[in-house]
């Protein structure tokens, strides 16, 4: 280390989960649709709703929002294979992640839509594609996700990338220039997950180095993250 190098703290590697609180949604042109058709809870029809976008857009955030709301159990794919449906389903609602990733599960799926159906209980699936388009095996399913209220979120657009990084720089007490708010957002992936993890690096980074954050600072963390080094 050089003499005129800073020296630098030891940080834990220890990124905090993402806030999924309702507060913590920021609602804009790319997701008000998607965002409004939760607050349609519980009047889905056929009580089940699709959530459609790609990876980064706030599917598991809205999600999360929704199972709060509906006291519902959460699962993705794997863990769904070795749920006890009838439990799940006295239990009232279920949110089921990735649903497009099911695979060998498509009986298990329709089965659990017919036991909520008697339960009169909810289902939200999510997913990065429509129901026609995840290969469905089963006719009957396939007509049960037919009939199921659809939304879709797009992917974040400028305005909600840089409220959400704002938000977040706010959150960890970092203060950051306004030119260097506009250069990181010029070369991050579009992604809310890529917005969370520049916070997460330049929050760590800012520990170690004992410095504020300058836009020298934050090319090294986006260098660094786009090494795949953070």
């Amino acid at each position: 280390m050089s003499a005129r190098e800073p020296a630098r703290q030891l940080v834990l590697d220890i990124a905090p989960e993402p806030r999924y609180e309702e507060e913590d949604f920021l609602v804009s042109v790319s997701n008000q649709a998607a965002h409004a058709s939760i607050d349609l809870w519980p009047d889905w029809p056929d009580r089940t709703l699709v959530l459609v976008g790609p990876r980064g857009a706030g599917k598991s955030h809205l999600g999360a929002i929704w199972a709060r709301r509906a006291g519902a159990a959460v699962f993705r794919p794997g863990a769904f294979s070795r749920a006890d449906l009838p439990a799940l389903a006295a239990g009232g609602h279920v949110l089921l992640e990735d649903a497009d990733g099911l695979g060998g599960e498509e009986k298990r799926l329709f089965h659990l839509m017919n036991l909520l159906a008697e339960t009169r209980g909810s289902l939200l699936l999510t997913a990065c594609a429509f129901p026609n388009l995840w290969g469905v095996q089963v006719p009957d399913l396939l007509s049960r996700l037919r009939r199921a209220m659809v939304a879709e979120i797009f992917s974040p657009d400028d305005d909600l990338l840089r409220a959400v990084l704002v938000k977040l720089l706010v959150d960890r007490q970092l203060t950051i220039e306004i030119n260097v708010i506009d250069y990181v957002l010029t070369r991050l992936e579009p992604t809310l997950d890529a917005v969370r993890r520049l916070v997460n690096s330049l929050d760590r980074e800012a520990l170690s180095r004992g410095r504020r954050i300058t836009r020298p600072f934050a090319a090294d963390v986006l260098e660094a993250l786009q090494a795949g080094e953070t």
